[in-house]
């Protein structure tokens, strides 16, 4: 799975330990991403059905940071601020991965309108499963769009992106390291990291 890291504004975020023999290699800087978030965001008020009745929807916790920061630049582009909420989807998940998080929290109501589910990585497709099923328990929206940071490709299920940041093919001895603060920080960054232990198996 991929590696997940959230920093904060001002702060210097921890990153997970990774494999005594891993090599990092930096894919976006913070003014990449800064600009990836900022084309996602005009790609995804561009349909008219998008135009108002946007509710946008953070997976906890890898999507979180990048939801806040779509809806404040769809805000910034002068378009109807979106709904924001976000989504714990452990009880709708069909594998083993899942973690303590905190509860759901969507204030808007999402039948009748067009729902962004955000997450940071997309990597087997299961995680977004789960979280259209999740949606779909909740209400019965216009249109389901996805938007993700990074494709990693490697899909288990037949899921695709609508709205991505970067597209970067990975082999399943690499992972994604995702550093993402809720507003700009010139920590945040995109890593790929090399299992060299497990590629030399």
């Amino acid at each position: 799975m991929s590696s997940r890291t959230k920093g904060r504004s001002g702060a210097r975020p921890n990153r997970p330990a990774m494999p005594a023999l891993a090599r990092r290699r930096e894919l976006m800087s913070s003014a990449s991403i800064e600009r990836a978030v900022s084309r996602m965001a005009h790609q995804i008020i561009e349909p008219e059905d998008a135009q108002t009745g946007l509710v946008v929807i953070g997976i906890r916790r890898g999507g979180e940071a990048l939801a806040r920061r779509l809806v404040a630049e769809i805000a910034a582009i002068g378009a109807e601020p979106p709904g924001l909420g976000f989504l714990n989807i452990n009880l709708y998940r069909d594998d083993d991965v899942a973690r303590e998080l905190p509860e759901s929290e969507i204030r808007s109501e999402i039948t009748g309108k067009t729902v962004v589910i955000v997450d940071d990585v997309l990597f087997t497709g299961r995680t977004v499963r789960a979280a259209l099923d999740a949606v779909t328990d909740l209400g019965r929206p216009k249109a389901i769009r996805l938007a993700v940071l990074i494709d990693r490709g490697l899909r288990e299920l037949p899921v695709q992106a609508d709205y991505v940041g970067k597209l970067i093919p990975t082999s399943r001895r690499e992972h994604i390291d995702v550093v993402l603060a809720p507003q700009r920080s010139e920590d945040d960054s995109v890593s790929l990291v090399v299992d060299e232990e497990r590629a030399a198996t």
